[in-house]
């Protein structure tokens, strides 16, 4: 089952050198999550400041600098792991260094593998 681990700290709590400690640590985990067949695709992000918000209403889009919302801990970047079952989606999540200084959020994907991808363009349009 695929699940994505979503990373959530402080940016303002990451030195330079912390930083790179945390790529490195993150880089052997996705090495090992890698040789087991794990390892579907992982990212940091580039910090909330570059980020830019995108609604629609009435038909109309808005876009406004920033995340999407006001938060102590900003999305700093995720693990998309394919794993036999939650614990082991949790058991990584434990491991990702951003867990100890902020959170990882753990949640499974949906399965829609049986639609095909026409539909899914089509429902999107209409959505």
């Amino acid at each position: 089952m695929k699940y994505l681990l979503l990373i959530y700290q402080k940016e303002v709590e990451l030195t330079a050198e912390a930083r790179d400690e945390c790529y490195e640590e993150s880089g052997r985990l996705l090495r090992e999550l890698d040789v087991k067949g794990w390892l579907v695709a992982a990212a940091p992000l580039h910090p909330t400041t570059t980020a830019t918000s995108v609604r629609v209403r009435d038909g109309r889009r808005s876009l406004t600098d920033g995340p999407y919302a006001e938060t102590h801990e900003q999305l700093g970047g995720y693990f998309l792991v394919d794993v036999p079952d939650l614990d082991a989606a949790l058991e990584i999540a434990a491991r990702i260094p951003g867990a100890r200084k902020g959170a990882v959020e753990v949640r499974p994907l949906i399965d829609l593998s049986h639609l095909e991808a026409t539909s899914l363009l089509d429902a999107s349009a209409t959505a």
